[in-house]
């Protein structure tokens, strides 16, 4: 692997658009590599990965062997991919909810800033086919987090992202709290706390094309009771 640049996409029975996804990432940006974090699908997702990869050495599998929760996984890839000569990590979504033609624009915005954030919520960023509550809780959550831990940040609960390697060298992943979608959360304000530079730009975000959400009432919850208590821990360490 050649390329200073990653995508990691997480993976838990995607098998309907897995393949597809990486198609597209390579389609808009053939310079990056791809790390797929499956966490022992029962569809097949994992296989379909390792034969892809078969193929095209800018792609792998790290086979995880239990569901642990998104947070755990992208940890789990962090740990790894620090190790080697990436530049640049960039996560993403496996069901096309993050549009692949963004791409190029955050690994160009990641030059300049150490977290780039594609955000539904600055000016020109959109949500497509959400209901009414669902959008309530997703925006209620950012600005809950925003306004308790004091982040200049929108879209805090959103997994379209990219990292400098310098940022998760210093994160200490193995100090992580969460291990839902309240890591989005904690890695942003692990990043603020240590000086990165932030940049947010407009992304319209979608519904998944296949598969069932992964969001629930206890993924919601860890992110209610998990902000308060980063608000304490780390700031008082600094």
């Amino acid at each position: 692997m050649n390329a200073n640049k990653i995508v990691i996409i997480p993976t838990y029975n995607e098998a309907g658009t897995i393949r597809d996804l990486i198609k597209e990432i390579f389609r808009f940006c053939p310079d990056t590599d791809i790390l797929v974090v499956d966490d022992n699908s029962p569809d097949g997702t994992g296989e379909i990965v390792e034969k892809s990869a078969q193929a095209d050495k800018r792609i792998r599998c790290l086979h995880r062997q239990k569901k642990e929760g998104i947070g755990r996984a992208y940890a789990a890839a962090f740990k790894e991919i620090i190790k080697e000569d990436y530049a640049y990590i960039a996560q993403m979504d496996a069901d096309f909810s993050h549009k692949p033609e963004y791409v190029p624009h955050m690994f160009e915005l990641a030059a300049e800033y150490d977290v780039v954030i594609g955000s539904r919520y600055v000016n020109g960023g959109q949500i497509e086919n959400w209901g009414v509550l669902r959008r309530l809780v997703s925006r209620c959550g950012s600005f809950y987090a925003k306004v308790i831990l004091g982040l200049p940040v929108n879209d805090l609960t959103g997994g379209f992202k990219c990292f400098r390697k310098s940022v998760l060298e210093k994160m200490d992943v193995d100090k992580i709290l969460t291990r839902g979608y309240a890591f989005q959360i904690e890695t942003t304000f692990r990043a603020y706390r240590q000086g990165a530079r932030i940049k947010e730009f407009p992304i319209v975000f979608s519904e998944r094309r296949a598969g069932k959400t992964k969001m629930s009432g206890s993924i919601v919850l860890e992110a209610v009771l998990t902000v308060p208590k980063l608000r304490m821990r780390i700031k008082r360490r600094k």
